[in-house]
């Protein structure tokens, strides 16, 4: 089947700047879908019925229309945060075929002399702008997608408190077009409140030297999260994280988690890693959403109950770590049956009791016990001595498939 759908990315310089293929879309098309700043910049020509996107958005006036040439406007690469993206998801790749113009993100690294391929590209279109800090690092160069006039000013404050305030931004106005603009400055010194709403904002990230260095690999110091004493230490964190090995796409269910520590590191290990904070107390719930938006996972899900009740009707993990409750009634049991299979089970224990419950449980399912003790050289009087943590037993399982 030849396709019936033509995605077309169109640039600020309008028709004039689409290829022969993407004019002749254009010019056969009965429908043409878009938003109204992209439909704008069709000549008339152009005689295929205008249609603009539905508000709240839809895919549905396209899809309603299979079979017929119909044409879609997006802006510069469709397959780039773009409606593309989405269609190709719904419409089979032999009935679509996607035209892209020079990306935002391409026309800024172009004016910059960035190498694309040396920069992180992030959006906040109707996305959290705290997600931005989970890529905070001297030396990272980001180009970020703007959601309106607002968002450069606003990220320029938040740069600011996060130590990043030396950064140098560039804002590109209306990239590729006649209204191309320019607008630099510092973070801690940016004056412009608003500039245009089709803006991308460039951060050459720069530290203060007080700013703590918050590697994306698992062990954050413990000062990185507020919490209430409720927090898996940085070395056993590490720990634990090495072996629950969160990899991209999985979903790991933090239970009692606490300050939310190891879902959130498990967050950041990799963009498209998920994670459900599974915590029935109210303070440490405040704790957690403060978290996972200060070390910039925003995306974290907190599931407000004490397991194993709050469980019920979650998607189904890939990895479940336990931090507390493994002597509650039925919580690993219901954590194990819900369990993926081929899916790994990390609990750790401090109590006597709880230890027994690990050992007791892991005598039916198997997996390995390892006890952790870990110290720390203290002062004691004009001397050092070490003070030791109190032990840990940790419990690893993997699911059989």
């Amino acid at each position: 089947m030849s396709p019936w759908l033509t995605v077309v990315g169109i640039g600020e310089d309008g028709f004039k700047g689409l290829g022969r293929n993407a004019r002749h879309a254009l010019l056969h098309a009965t429908r043409i879908i878009g938003g109204q700043r992209q439909l704008d910049l069709l000549p008339v020509c152009i005689r295929g019925e205008r249609q603009v996107w539905p508000s709240p958005f839809s895919l549905e006036p396209v899809l309603a229309r299979r079979g017929e040439p119909v044409c879609v406007l997006a802006s510069g690469d469709p397959m780039f945060y773009g409606v593309g993206a989405s269609l190709a998801r719904q419409v089979p790749a032999e009935e679509l075929l996607i035209l892209p113009a020079p990306s935002s993100v391409s026309l800024a690294a172009a004016r910059l002399g960035w190498p694309l391929q040396d920069v992180v590209t992030l959006s906040v279109v109707a996305r959290p702008l705290a997600a931005i800090n989970a890529h905070l690092a001297s030396g990272v160069r980001l180009l970020v997608l703007s959601n309106d006039g607002r968002s450069p000013g606003l990220i320029a404050s938040l740069l600011a408190q996060s130590g990043f305030g030396q950064s140098r931004l560039s804002v590109f106005e209306h990239l590729g077009g006649p209204d191309e603009r320019r607008v630099e400055g510092m973070a801690d010194e940016w004056q412009h409140a608003c500039v245009a709403d089709l803006n991308l904002l460039a951060i050459d990230c720069v530290a203060s030297g007080a700013t703590p260095r918050l590697s994306r690999l698992a062990g954050l110091p413990d000062s990185a999260f507020k919490h209430d004493g409720q927090l898996t230490k940085r070395d056993v964190r590490a720990m634990t994280l090495a072996r629950l090995a969160p990899m991209p796409g999985e979903l790991l269910w933090d239970v009692g988690a606490g300050s939310g520590s190891i879902g959130i590191e498990w967050m950041r290990a990799h963009p498209s890693c998920r994670a459900l904070a599974i915590e029935a107390d109210e303070g440490r719930q405040g704790l957690i959403e403060h978290n996972r938006d200060a070390l910039g996972v925003p995306g974290l899900q907190l599931v407000r109950g004490k397991a194993p009740e709050a469980l019920s009707g979650l998607e189904a993990p890939d990895a479940i770590f336990i931090g507390g409750g493994v002597t509650r009634n039925g919580v690993l049991d219901t954590c194990w049956q819900h369990l993926r299979p081929g899916g790994r089970l990390v609990a750790n224990a401090v109590t006597l009791q709880s230890e027994m419950t690990l050992m007791n449980w892991r005598a039916q399912h198997g997996g390995e016990l390892t006890r952790i003790h870990v110290a720390q050289a203290q002062p004691l009087g004009e001397l050092d001595t070490w003070r030791q943590a109190l032990p840990i037993t940790l419990l690893e399982v993997v699911k059989p498939l």
